[in-house]
């Protein structure tokens, strides 16, 4: 069975301290309420974020897809974004943490009075917890690539529920996600309403193809903080890239393909449904140096209070 990127276990991660509401806690005592809304609803918004050289890369980016998506469900976060980043800072300072760091940082609602929709139940400020791990990819998997499989979870129209809302409620890419496992596959490849390809469950996908670099229209998946850097270094570098549909066809006669997310950048694609692809094929790899430079000049340019 293939093993998830995320599945990269670190000794020190046992002795830090996480930050439920402004609080440092030891990881066991790390709790919410069974009332709280993320628990209980999956009614929330998060992020992801890399720690490197002392600074969270697209930190800026990250935030604002956080108080977008919080705006877009009527929920107000209860800190300004300057006193969200010290609370970030604090978190890390507190673990002396400042390189190989995978932070998750989780905004709920707040705890409701019963276990129910409406949000005028809702009795307490929101839930704001900041989980700081060293956890870093698999060097391995850069050279190996990753291998999907199509499965038959669609992603949904803005009027079911808007992907670009980075929300708690992932059961659609987890159900996607368990096809794709018990197919054998790294990630699960997902359509759109109208069967082009849309996005993987916890990556976005790009192919490349007679020297162009293509993506999904967007329309169907999150707007991806890697996926949107990795669109403008192809074009500050001459390189053609696109956001259109395209179909499995486009895709089993690719060059090359690959995935990006913020945990582990740009991994090569080796297998799409049986179909073989040259693994970290000379576009992907200067994508990836390209996306490093990147994230080196976003970080030199961050200033930390």
């Amino acid at each position: 069975m293939a093993q998830s990127m995320h599945d990269v276990s670190d000794p020190r991660n046992a002795s830090i301290l996480i930050n439920v509401s402004g609080e440092l806690k030891p990881r066991p005592e790390a709790v919410v309420s069974v009332f709280d809304s993320g628990f209980m609803l999956g009614d929330g918004v998060w992020e992801g974020l890399r720690v490197h050289k002392g600074r969270m890369a697209f930190l800026d980016r990250h935030l604002d897809r956080l108080f977008e998506g919080a705006k877009a469900i009527a929920m107000d976060i209860g800190l300004s974004r300057e006193e969200l980043v010290q609370r970030l800072y604090e978190t890390l300072d507190a673990n002396k943490m400042d390189e190989g760091v995978h932070i998750r940082l989780m905004v709920t609602r707040g705890v409701r009075s019963t276990p129910y929709q409406d949000p005028r139940v809702v009795v307490s400020p929101a839930t704001i917890v900041i989980i700081p791990e060293y956890k870093e990819p698999d060097p391995a998997v850069y050279e190996r690539g990753l291998k999907l499989f199509t499965v038959h979870v669609r992603r949904g129209d803005p009027a079911v529920q808007d992907q670009k809302i980075n929300s708690h409620s992932k059961l659609n890419c987890i159900t996607a996600r368990i096809q794709a496992t018990q197919a054998g596959a790294d990630e699960g490849l997902m359509l759109d309403p109208h069967g082009f390809v849309a996005t993987c469950n916890s990556t976005h996908f790009f192919i490349v193809r007679k020297g162009e670099v293509l993506t999904s229209s967007g329309k169907y998946c999150l707007g991806g903080i890697t996926r949107n850097v990795v669109l403008e270094v192809c074009r500050e570098a001459g390189i053609p890239a696109f956001e259109k549909d395209f179909s499995l066809t486009d895709v089993y006669g690719a060059d090359e393909a690959f995935v990006t997310g913020t945990f582990a950048g740009i991994v090569p694609v080796r297998e799409v449904d049986g179909r073989s692809l040259e693994c970290r094929g000379p576009m992907v790899a200067r994508l990836q140096q390209l996306y490093q430079d990147r994230v080196e000049r976003d970080v030199a340019e961050q200033k930390r209070p």
